[in-house]
């Protein structure tokens, strides 16, 4: 992922952050990611949620519970094995 720097985040279309006030920038799969996993880590229930949603809409394959990828970055983290 680019480092976002002030002049490029200015640059960025509203809509294309996934939160009002320009919070968690999704406009590529890097940054999108990069969304859910602060989000998860710093956001509270209701912003998880809004923050899935908007990565769902606009990258179908992400920000679901199914998302594989999302899992096994998780499970890494924290050191679940697999079954």
């Amino acid at each position: 992922m680019a480092k976002l720097t002030t002049k490029t985040r200015k640059k960025i279309p509203t809509k294309e952050f996934a939160l009002p006030g320009r919070r968690y920038p999704i406009e590529d799969k890097s940054h999108a990611r990069n969304a859910l996993s602060r989000v998860a880590q710093y956001g509270t229930p209701g912003e998880v949620s809004s923050v899935k949603t908007a990565v769902h809409k606009k990258y179908p394959e992400m920000g679901s519970d199914s998302d594989s990828q999302a899992k096994a970055m998780q499970n890494k983290m924290y050191g679940k094995k697999k079954k």
